[in-house]
């Protein structure tokens, strides 16, 4: 009975792995998925991607080398480098991303809020790595450690911080829509004017 129960338990799972490549080929084959950033992503599908990130990095960030503390100086050249290059798919406190990046799957977050789900060594890791299939670019390959830390910096402190406090911190000025100073003067001389 129990040669029997074995043989039946193999045969068992064979048979469901091999279901198993039959659905993965299918799908992959027939197009049946849709994979257009305008259309979401099927719950269990966006479950399973995101559940999958948030374990791959913690399992993976830990080797990170980062200073007990981030001195004032540092948060301030991360906001620099993240007012260039990370507010317009993220957005800023008190400003919203460009309306680009709200065409992306997955969506990127908007750290003012979503930065508080991850320890300073996930932030680090993620900003040097990146996210396969998210547009989030791996900046390890052109940033120095340096300007990695310094962004992990920022980042790490950005929820919370006012629209005041960011436009102290990265240089911009803000006007009275929150937004970088649209009055200034371009490098062709003639002001852009603001928005009505």
């Amino acid at each position: 009975m129990t040669r029997k129960f074995g043989s039946g338990l193999a045969l068992g799972v064979v048979a469901t792995v091999l279901v198993a490549i039959v659905v993965w080929l299918t799908v992959a084959y027939t197009g049946i998925y849709n994979v257009a950033a305008s259309d979401q992503h099927f719950d269990a599908v966006r479950w399973t991607l995101d559940t999958t990130m948030h374990r791959s990095v913690a399992s993976r960030a830990d080797t990170a080398a980062l200073p007990e503390s981030f001195s004032d100086d540092l948060v301030a050249a991360g906001a620099r480098h993240y007012a260039e290059t990370c507010a317009h798919c993220h957005g800023t406190p008190g400003g919203e991303p460009e309306e680009w990046s709200r065409g992306m799957r997955p969506e990127p977050p908007h750290l003012t809020e979503a930065a508080s789900e991850w320890r300073p060594e996930e932030i680090h890791w993620i900003i040097s790595n990146g996210i396969k299939m998210t547009g989030m670019p791996a900046f390890g390959q052109n940033h120095t450690p340096e300007e990695i830390v310094a962004l992990t910096a920022f980042v790490s402190k950005l929820p919370g911080l006012t629209p005041d406090d960011y436009a102290r911190l990265s240089g911009q000025a803000r006007t009275p829509q929150t937004g970088p100073d649209l009055d200034r003067e371009p490098a062709g001389g003639t002001a852009i004017p603001p928005i009505q």
